[in-house]
């Protein structure tokens, strides 16, 4: 625990403090110390005992040895107030938070996150492995109703970590066991796979020990190295014991590449006694149960086959899921019938959702979905309501349109402090899945609203002046054949000093649009087409405006130094002929007609990234299976 990051301690320093210990054991009378490992043990029960060892003490050694100290000394307090917080009836979780939040680590971990790079990756992780042992202390809480540490013991040694090579796990009977030769000694099954078996790796003649060969050190002194007639005599000794691991059927993997350099087949193979059999081409399926399972699904409905060999598939099928295991949860879902998706023919319905003589509904922000990424993500999502819940990216924008809309129609000043008072009122609603991550987007947060502000109060190019915030309208616009009713609401509408209506989107997302994207960008085009259709009359007196652009205010982006500098937002601008020619009329129609049809086909491409249905898609090798 001492050079854990809770301690800070490293090798060097456990061995100083060790020293130090047993020279004051010495001091105190004793002819022959106690090890280290005991007098750490006691000292750190004891913390007050390494007061006279901190530097600040006058009595301390000096230099390295009195500097080890001090993560010990901390250490042993943080854990007597942990102990006493067990005592006095606290949970697992109320003390892991403890010993978490009385040192530097998570300080350590989140700038190294934030940094990012491999140092960074790393702290990810180890801030991923946090949050697992918190959610199994809770776990292990709610199962036990209240019996503190103990409870959450027991749940940690149950669980079967791979990387612990000193203590045996309970493994179930049926399971698959991967091991290494050395802890195979003694044991026996029906079925062993020793795979990898290649020259290089087995034999392994490398030169064995430390950088310091501190194991050749023995009663005698220093014993030879082992020469490489015995290094291959002990390799040949533990593949015989990985071998004669099997009671009923052996199988031993190795590959062979075709240059002479690459890899080859151990020299082992050959003392077998067998003739290596030569692989050359894919096994028929993969060898995983989800394939054993489709295929024999597909045998069950092949028409070609014979009777007999679809009653077997049929009988192997009932048996897979059949199959439960100790909770009575089925090991093979996938193999039951109520599971068989795309075995039906598709329906369709023979009265239309919609009449074509209605106006077809729909929202500025979901016309590009529908006409240009992804008809069928736009379905799921609008019209099913089958997106998963909101995250906390969702929740970070909404906070941040309320603010800004505060701030347009003056009911909060544009004071950044004042702003983030009103922030902190509602940040804890937020789920976030860690306080650092709470931390670090409060932070952005932070400089979005400062960003926002600044953008907010500076003089911008042609008078503009803010006349709405939020304003909610819903127009019916001409699309060749089709009547599109565009509903929406703009974040911020703005007259120009020739009087034209000019709208402003707030974007809090991290990534932005291409200029060539922007000149077309659908939802600033209908907003302006919007605004020519009276959208906005309510804001001018009644008067009917004429666009005078739109624009992407990008609150997370911080400006290039030529647009002033980090301090403001991204600020993107399409012109009011944007709103020109025929592109916005083609797509509307579009979109429209494909509503109209009901005709939602999957359109893969880079949107596909964070599609939450993409496990379930046909245009995707992950939920391909689902119709085939």
């Amino acid at each position: 625990m001492l050079t854990s990051p809770l301690g800070g301690m490293d090798a060097a320093d456990l061995r100083r403090l060790g020293r130090a210990l047993r020279e004051e054991e010495r001091a105190a009378g004793a002819k022959v110390p106690r090890p280290s490992d005991a007098l750490l043990a006691e000292a750190l029960a004891e913390p007050e005992r390494l007061v006279a060892h901190t530097p600040q003490s006058a009595a301390a050694t000096t230099g390295p040895a009195g500097r080890s100290v001090e993560g010990a000394h901390g250490l042993g307090l943080l854990l007597r107030k942990t102990r006493e917080l067990l005592a006095g009836g606290g949970t697992a979780a109320e003390a892991l938070w403890e010993l978490w939040s009385g040192t530097g680590w998570p300080d350590r971990l989140e700038r190294a996150a934030r940094r990012g790079g491999p140092a960074g990756r790393n702290a990810d992780r180890d801030l991923d492995a946090v949050c697992t042992l918190f959610a199994v202390a809770a776990r292990a809480e709610e199962r036990g109703g209240g019996r503190g540490a103990l409870n959450f013991l027991e749940e940690l040694e149950a669980q079967d970590i791979a990387a612990d090579t000193l203590v045996e796990r309970a493994v179930r009977p049926e399971a698959v066991r991967l091991t290494t030769a050395h802890r195979a000694k003694g044991r026996q099954w029906g079925l062993v796979v020793v795979a990898g078996v290649q020259e290089g790796l087995w034999p392994d003649l490398r030169r064995r020990g430390s950088l310091l060969e501190a194991d050749r050190i023995g009663r005698d002194g220093i014993a030879e190295p082992l020469s490489a007639g015995a290094l291959l005599a002990e390799e040949r000794r533990l593949f015989y014991v990985a071998v004669t691991r099997a009671r009923e059927r052996l199988v031993v993997t190795a590959v062979r590449a075709q240059a002479e350099d690459g890899d080859q087949p151990s020299r082992f193979l050959t003392e077998l006694g067998v003739e290596p059999q030569q692989v050359g081409s894919r096994p028929r399926r993969p060898l995983s149960v989800p394939a054993l399972v489709a295929e024999l699904r597909a045998t069950t409905v092949d028409p070609d086959a014979s009777p007999a060999l679809r009653d077997a598939a049929a009988r192997r099928l009932a048996r897979l899921a059949a199959e439960r295991d100790e909770e009575g949860y089925p090991l093979v879902p996938a193999a039951h019938p109520q599971r068989w998706w795309g075995l039906a023919e598709p329906t369709r319905s023979e009265a239309p959702l919609r009449g074509r003589d209605q106006p077809v509904a729909l929202s500025g922000s979901a016309l590009e979905q529908l006409a240009r990424t992804c008809s069928l993500q736009w379905f799921l999502t609008r019209e099913v309501k089958a997106d998963e819940p909101a995250t906390a990216a969702q929740g970070f924008g909404n906070v941040l349109h309320v603010l800004a809309d505060e701030v347009a129609s003056g009911s909060s000043p544009a004071d950044l402090s004042v702003l983030m008072e009103r922030l902190d009122t509602v940040w804890e609603g937020l789920a976030f899945d860690a306080p650092w991550k709470s931390r670090q987007e409060k932070e952005s947060a932070r400089a979005a609203l400062e960003r926002f502000v600044r953008w907010h109060v500076m003089e911008r190019g042609e008078g503009r002046e803010p006349v709405g915030s939020e304003h909610g309208f819903e127009v019916t616009l001409r699309a060749g054949e089709y009547a599109v009713r565009i509903r929406g609401s703009m974040d911020r509408v703005e007259q120009d000093a020739q009087g034209r209506a000019y709208v402003v989107d707030f974007k809090t997302g991290r990534t932005r649009p291409t200029g060539a994207e922007v000149e077309r960008h659908p939802q600033l085009a209908v907003y302006q087409l919007a605004v020519r259709e009276g959208a906005a009359d309510a804001l001018f007196g009644g008067r009917r405006p004429e666009p005078g652009g739109a624009e992407l205010v990008h609150l997370r982006l911080g400006a290039a130094k030529r647009d002033g500098g980090d301090t403001l937002p991204v600020v993107q601008r399409q012109e009011p002929e944007g709103t020109g020619g025929d592109w916005v009329g083609e797509l509307l129609a579009t979109a429209a007609a494909r509503v109209l049809d009901e005709r939602f086909t999957p359109s893969p491409g880079q949107h596909c990234t964070h599609c939450a249905f993409r496990s379930a898609c046909s245009a995707r090798p992950e939920g391909r299976h689902v119709v085939e």
